[in-house]
């Protein structure tokens, strides 16, 4: 009996949800449901999780939020392919499912594409950070509702301009955060290791992840010397642990590292973290996750709508992150883009 109510629940799955794979052409490129929201699913997400979830996922995103089709990510970029091609084709509403590498590949295919294309954030990753700065719930089923019920919001987006692992000179749009110095050592960390598997939660998992690769990161760190021009200003070389350039509030797993950045403002937040000793960081780190960093005399804040930085010693190499991947390394140029993206963001009571 059981085997066949599991037989029925699922013919009754696949008649309300219209599954796609990435390698299906036809649906996008004849517009075939392009009135319906497309999620974009990274299974690989949240340490795979996403993948053995996904069942539970499109359940409750069915339930509370409505009918939608799906599209499934096999490799890096795809995300970037799927929604632009979807973008060209028509549709009007794409959500990404996955963690802030997955909504950060949506956003630049949706921008690539030059549409009006608003993006939807169904959380399902190891840092979720931009979801915390929209606000968005993690669970799914609160998430569906706030993709349901929620406001359109026009925010800005970053503009990333660097050298690839390739060295070749490429641009990249971010949402939230792009940084280089300990983050990145931190990020390239976290994705080298999955030790926290046995761990109940991905938000706990997540955070886990990074809390011990921070610790690991820290008790190695030495500052970097780099070349920073912002805006107008004179060029100036700088000492620096960790430099982030914030269009949102949060990065590296929950860490609140720039507090007071707004979406839509028309300005990066950057906050460089300068020459500190190693016991101070240990003993302020809780700071990172309030925000109270900011008061620490070796932590320097300012608004900015552009920022050039390159190595100061010209054979250093210097990788940044940028949404929580990797993809190369300075010199960069910082461009705030205002007012690019419309974003779903759940309603405030």
């Amino acid at each position: 009996m059981k085997s066949n109510t599991d037989f029925i629940f699922l013919l009754l799955q696949l008649k309300h949800l219209q599954i796609l794979s990435n390698k299906t052409e036809k649906p996008f490129s004849n517009n075939e449901g392009a009135n319906l929201p497309l999620v974009i699913v990274n299974p690989k997400s949240a340490a795979g999780s996403t993948e053995s979830r996904w069942a539970q996922i499109a359940s409750d995103l069915r339930a509370h939020f409505g009918a939608f089709q799906v599209a499934f990510t096999k490799k890096s970029g795809d995300g970037i392919e799927l929604a632009k091609r979807a973008a060209e084709n028509g549709r009007k509403f794409i959500i990404a499912c996955g963690g802030d590498g997955t909504i950060n590949e949506v956003a630049n295919g949706i921008l690539e594409s030059e549409k009006d294309i608003e993006l939807g954030i169904l959380p399902s990753g190891t840092g979720g950070d931009f979801r915390r700065t929209l606000n968005m719930p993690s669970a799914a089923r609160e998430a569906a509702k706030g993709l349901r019920e929620g406001a359109t919001k026009t925010i800005d987006v970053g503009k990333v301009t660097f050298l690839n692992h390739q060295n070749r000179q490429i641009s990249r749009y971010f949402l939230n955060v792009s940084s280089f110095g300990l983050s990145a050592a931190i990020n390239e960390r976290v994705k080298a290791k999955n030790s926290f598997g046995w761990l109940p939660f991905d938000a706990i998992r997540g955070r886990a992840k990074f809390a011990f690769s921070t610790l690991q990161e820290v008790l190695d760190s030495e500052f970097t010397t780099v070349r920073v021009k912002i805006d107008d200003a004179d060029e100036k070389l700088l000492n620096t642990i960790n430099f982030c350039v914030a269009n949102s509030r949060y990065f590296g797993g929950g860490m609140k590292i720039a507090p007071d950045a707004k979406l839509d403002d028309g300005f990066f937040d950057v906050v460089n973290i300068g020459d500190i000793k190693t016991a101070k960081i240990l003993l302020n780190a809780y700071k990172l996750y309030n925000g109270s960093h900011l008061e620490l005399e070796e932590v320097k804040s300012t608004l900015a709508r552009r920022i050039e930085v390159l190595a100061a010693k010209a054979n250093q190499t210097i990788f940044i992150e940028t949404d929580g991947e990797l993809p190369g390394k300075l010199p960069a140029v910082y461009e705030i883009v205002p007012k690019a993206l419309k974003v779903r963001v759940p309603k405030v009571n």
